[in-house]
């Protein structure tokens, strides 16, 4: 018998969905998915999930339906679209949005599952994949506090405790500090990826410029994750160049739609649109630091 009563609805089994849902259902929830790619839904089914055919059946079958998708038109299409979330939606229901999309459209969806009965929550998250596989990712959430209360208990089975944060109630919320996540770390690469490159052209060797660094003021995880990628030349993706390049773009949007200024994401853009343009776009977005 299953620990949980609530049902749990998960559409997006890529690199960062497929473990998310794993852990959700390892905790006791039970499980019903739905994803374009048939591995990872087979994987889940032969652990002991349910299959739904579209997104309006996983909303038939679920009280809580989380989703995990690339951008902000596959999230639209997903909930609003022909067979829809929305469509199949159970009054009372919470739909957990824990992609990375435009923080105006996320409250655009809220607003159209409120009036459809169910509440919705923009629940994006950093840490990569391996974030998602630890079950550590922070997750940053938009929306009523009593939606949040609820969804906490299955947050915590993919993210850690402590980064568990409710933002605001505003829909949206969530959406905006994940851009915020987005340019921070964008300028901690570029530092970094200036700093190693001075290194190497100095003769100096940038293994033990890294280690000093970390002892210091100038320690950040981007240092030491993405410092050891760079000067590895190792961008197996935890988290691909093209999607960062999607959150950039967001950013973008946002700052445009706030008139905030927003140089260092205008400055990291670039570089990554280099990369996408050059073939690099499933790397590591950490392959900014050969760029310098």
């Amino acid at each position: 018998m299953s620990e949980h009563t609530e049902r749990v609805g998960f559409i997006g089994l890529g690199v960062m969905g497929r473990p998310m849902a794993g852990h959700v259902m390892a905790k006791g929830y039970p499980l019903v998915v739905n994803s374009r790619s048939r591995g990872p839904v087979e994987a889940l089914i032969a652990a002991g999930a349910a299959e739904a055919a579209t997104p309006a059946e996983v909303a038939r079958q679920s009280d809580v339906i989380i989703t995990m998708l690339p951008d902000t038109p596959d999230v639209e299409k997903v909930l609003t679209g022909p067979n829809g979330v929305l469509e199949g939606i159970k009054a009372g229901a919470l739909v957990i949005d824990m992609s990375s999309i435009s923080p105006v459209v996320a409250k655009a969806l809220a607003e159209r599952a409120a009036a459809a009965g169910a509440t919705m929550l923009d629940a994006p998250v950093s840490g990569g994949d391996i974030g998602a596989i630890n079950g550590t990712l922070s997750i940053m959430v938009g929306g009523a506090k009593a939606g949040f209360d609820r969804a906490r208990p299955i947050l915590e089975c993919m993210g850690h405790v402590d980064r568990i944060i409710h933002i605001g109630d505003e829909p949206g919320s969530g959406q905006i500090c994940k851009v915020c996540n987005q340019i921070a770390i964008g300028g901690a690469l570029l530092g970094v990826s200036e700093a190693l490159a001075l290194a190497k052209r100095a003769g100096v060797d940038g293994t033990h410029v890294r280690k000093a660094l970390l002892g210091g003021f100038a320690s950040s995880r981007v240092l030491e994750v993405h410092g050891e990628r760079i000067l590895t030349d190792q961008f197996k993706p935890g988290f691909r160049t093209r999607l960062y390049q999607k959150d950039l773009r967001i950013a973008a949007e946002t700052g445009a739609a706030l008139s905030a200024k927003i140089p260092t994401a205008t400055l990291i853009a670039q570089f990554v649109d280099e990369l996408v343009e050059d073939g690099s776009g499933d790397l590591d977005y950490a392959a900014v630091g050969t760029r310098f």
